[in-house]
């Protein structure tokens, strides 16, 4: 029992109110069997201070939401997380933050459940979605000691199965934006690469509805198919 105890306490400490409002939270639902674009869908993308998933620290949330088969501008999220740790240095500056607006930033505790109650159960999107979902996950966990379950579809598998023409196999996310033309006012941002990204997604749901997609269930199928192909390539 006190090694029970012990956990507990070194657990996420949250308020009574903050436990509220994280048990408020609705339950994720599978993939609309609707048109891919027709159901809400969050597009995000995180700024962190590196990419190891086990030791860097996320560092700011933008998103935006599609729904109704486009770009809500009314609908979105940004946000930065309050860091005062020095050993963060200069690798962090590429995404135009500083210590002191790190230091200026919002109490990880309210700013990820102010996260989560504006995302709801809509599924998430992101450009390489496996990094995103993997420090989302773990910087929900141990903020908040919540488990991220909200579905996931990646944006960099979708534009090369639906655009194998291209030959843009293991493209990033600059590859497809001057593919397509897409204007871009600023990178390294995570408001405006998740923009950037929700305008690419667009393409891909119109280019999905016109190879016979029609919902976002029947894209993840596809998606598993393409994976496993390429797994089998790779051999």
């Amino acid at each position: 029992m006190r090694a029970l105890a012990w956990l507990r306490r070194r657990g996420p400490q949250l308020s009574s109110e903050q436990q509220a409002r994280l048990e408020r939270l609705p339950a994720p639902v599978a993939l609309s069997e609707r048109p891919p674009g027709r159901d809400r869908c969050v597009v995000i993308d995180l700024e962190t201070s590196g990419f190891d998933l086990q030791n860097d620290q996320l560092l700011s949330i933008g998103a935006v939401a599609i729904s109704d088969g486009g770009i809500d501008l009314a609908d979105q999220f940004e946000c930065t997380l309050q860091h005062c740790d020095p050993g963060l240095g200069a690798s962090v500056l590429i995404h135009g933050l500083s210590p002191g607006t790190l230091a200026a930033g919002r109490e990880p505790v309210e700013a990820q459940l102010e996260f989560l109650e504006w995302l709801g159960n809509s599924p998430l999107l992101a450009f390489h979605a496996g990094f995103d979902r993997q420090m989302l996950t773990r910087a929900l966990r141990q903020t908040l000691g919540y488990r991220l379950a909200n579905p996931f579809l990646d944006v960099a598998e979708m534009a090369p199965l639906l655009n194998p023409e291209a030959g843009i196999l293991h493209g990033g996310l600059d590859d497809w934006v001057q593919h397509f033309g897409l204007q871009v006012l600023q990178r390294h941002h995570a408001s405006a690469d998740a923009l950037v990204t929700a305008e690419l997604a667009l393409i891909m749901f119109s280019q999905a509805r016109r190879q016979g997609i029609d919902s976002l269930t029947g894209l993840e199928r596809r998606l598993a198919a393409w994976r496993r192909n390429q797994q089998g390539l790779s051999f």
